[in-house]
């Protein structure tokens, strides 16, 4: 006798972050550092080679100092990037409807993916975006999660109908998120003097210089969005300047490096800095304290005055638009 399926017309998104600890203690951030870094779309380096630097040195040492930063940021409700991006998908849902399911994800750490793909298929769902919560296209990140997609499509054999998105660098709700962001701390600190020197950072995630040099488009589609804040702005020339944060590894990363470059602006005179990451859709370790807290301290130790880090996305109606925009264009023709 044929099993009778319980398939639901409903569809669904996924809303992918990067993923988090489970909590701020050395055990969990170990096991987080070791999904995490034995991704080949993150460390390309041969597993022969890699994986016993990887167990031998770098995870016997870089947990405790890694859970140290964490538990400088973590939050009531426990990991930030955990929680905006939940916040993130409940507001999602709340403006989609119930004509869809929308649910979050982690492309490390729980909710793991390729487990909330499985429960919706379970509960009926066959046609599923997903959504990855990165505006600009890397190999380390979207791809990666390209990769679960794709590794889920291959070991199920009655498969769900996808429709991915690879990236919004240049979306109008996008930019429009990032420069009201930028207009509202204004508002409340005063404007930056860019005449007298002051300048207004676009801090991205930096990957390796031979991944960009191998086809990788991440440094454009950075460029592309700053261009269009800065033309959003009406920014004068040289007002804004793109940089490259969270070096790892003895390896050459994108530069201007996010830290040496506000150290340099302090030790040259610059007064203020601003600083805003449009490739973090949801606050996390590298924004808030990488940013806010260690480059604030480079910044003013080298001698400059002001250091304002600028907050956008999280559960900002700004960012959920821009999300939004996205969801009802990949879902057209399903609702």
């Amino acid at each position: 006798m044929t099993e009778t399926l319980n398939v639901s017309e409903k569809p669904a998104l996924v809303l992918v972050n990067l993923g988090t600890p489970k909590s701020p203690t050395t055990k969990d951030v170990r096991t987080y550092l070791r999904e995490f870094l034995l991704d080949r779309r993150v460390i390309e380096l041969n597993p022969l080679v890699w994986r016993p630097i990887l167990e031998g040195i770098i995870l016997r040492t870089r947990p405790a100092k890694s859970a140290a930063a964490y538990r400088k940021v973590w939050m009531e409700q426990g990991s930030p990037l955990m929680h905006y991006t939940v916040a993130q998908a409940t507001m999602l849902q709340d403006r989609l409807g119930d004509e869809v399911v929308v649910r979050p994800a982690m492309r490390y750490g729980q909710p793991a993916l390729g487990t909330v793909l499985d429960e919706l298929y379970e509960a009926g769902h066959r046609r599923v975006v997903v959504l990855p919560d990165y505006p600009q296209y890397s190999c380390t990140t979207v791809a990666s999660i390209m990769d679960v997609v794709a590794d889920w499509m291959k070991s199920h054999r009655d498969q769900l109908e996808f429709r991915t998105v690879r990236s919004f660098p240049t979306s109008q709700a996008y930019i429009e998120a990032l420069a009201v962001a930028v207009e509202d701390s204004w508002a409340k600190n005063g404007r930056p003097d860019f005449g007298a020197g002051d300048r207004l950072i676009t801090s991205f995630h930096g990957i390796p210089l031979s991944m960009h040099e191998d086809g990788d488009p991440y440094r454009s589609e950075c460029e592309a969005t700053a261009k269009l804040l800065e033309q959003r702005l009406a920014l004068p020339d040289g007002a804004l300047q793109v940089t490259f944060q969270s070096v790892f590894g003895p390896a050459e990363w994108l530069k201007p490096a996010t830290i040496d470059t506000v150290s340099e602006m302090g030790a040259s005179g610059v007064g203020r800095v601003d600083v805003i990451c449009p490739g973090f859709m949801a606050d996390c370790l590298e924004t808030l304290e990488e940013i806010d807290i260690q480059n604030r301290e480079a910044f003013m130790d080298a001698g400059g005055r002001e250091f304002h880090y600028i907050q956008w996305g999280n559960d900002s109606e700004g960012a959920v638009t821009a999300l939004q925009e996205q969801a009802e264009r990949s879902l057209a023709g399903w609702l």
